[in-house]
């Protein structure tokens, strides 16, 4: 774990036997099996700690003895790249909480067709559906990165959710931009030349960053990209070389910078 994360944690002098994650499994199979259960471990030996909490957009502000409660009611749960954390269908409602790592949302067609929905980061919280309205998951999550997981409880969630306003607000604003989101996807979608899906996922991702300069952070893998525009992985790389060659995309470490914005823009326009 990353030193600036050892604080945030409660723990002993030397970490406990690690958590039981989901078997790794190979993303093309049309087979889901049920989800373990994560495990439970001891408050004594494992907690988030409320410091941590209060930096989850959802909880922000909230009085610290509702932190403190929740800090108490989380489990943790730990996964390694490409393992499941949630799949489309199953029954459990709780809500989750991305710690560390990163998670792709995928949609599996029972043929086993996978499109890429979007990417979970830390501090984001997802199953909120279920929790609300206690019916079946709509997608399937997967590990993108190694990463750690909080799952509060379904009947815990629903009195956060629906026994604290501010909460409440917040809950309806993000449904409400995950739908605005959804409905610029299905066009993303619909677009049938393969370098313009790219492109416009792309501009989908970036986002000014404090420097004034266009970023996109965490920049997904070819695979991942090609799992979110329905294309190939090859595709992806070429579409990504034009960019590189124009000066439009240039990496920097994890990130990528977009350079040329205008230019980006003109590019899916001329391949429509």
């Amino acid at each position: 774990m990353p030193e600036q994360a050892e604080a945030i944690f409660h723990r002993p002098s030397r970490w406990p036997t690690p958590v039981r994650v989901a078997p790794e499994m190979n993303l093309q199979s049309a087979t889901l099996p049920t989800p373990p259960k994560p495990e439970t471990v001891p408050a004594a030996r494992l907690r988030v700690a409320p410091a941590l909490l209060a930096r989850i957009p959802l909880l922000a502000g909230l009085p610290e003895q509702i932190l403190l409660q929740l800090s108490a009611e989380i489990r943790l749960v730990t996964y390694g790249k490409r393992q499941f954390v949630m799949h489309k269908g199953a029954r459990d409602t709780d809500l989750l909480f991305l710690l560390e790592g990163r998670l792709l949302v995928v949609d599996i067609s029972p043929e086993g067709r996978q499109t890429g929905l979007n990417f979970i980061s830390p501090g984001d919280f997802f199953g909120e559906l279920a929790s609300i309205d206690g019916l079946p998951r709509s997608a399937t999550v997967v590990a993108a990165a190694p990463s750690l997981v909080g799952v509060l409880p379904k009947n815990a969630a629903r009195k956060l959710i629906f026994g604290i306003p501010t909460v409440a607000e917040r809950m309806l604003k993000h449904v409400s931009l995950k739908l605005r989101a959804s409905t610029e996807y299905r066009v993303l979608l619909g677009i049938p030349n393969a370098f313009c899906r790219v492109y416009s996922l792309l501009r989908m991702l970036a986002r000014p960053d404090p420097g004034k300069l266009i970023t996109i952070e965490n920049m997904p893998t070819h695979e991942q990209i090609g799992l979110m525009t329905n294309t190939s992985r090859e595709t992806v790389t070429r579409a990504l070389q034009v960019l590189y060659e124009q000066g439009i995309l240039e990496k920097d470490g994890r990130r990528s910078i977009v350079r040329n914005p205008a230019r980006l823009l003109e590019l899916i326009r001329e391949h429509q």
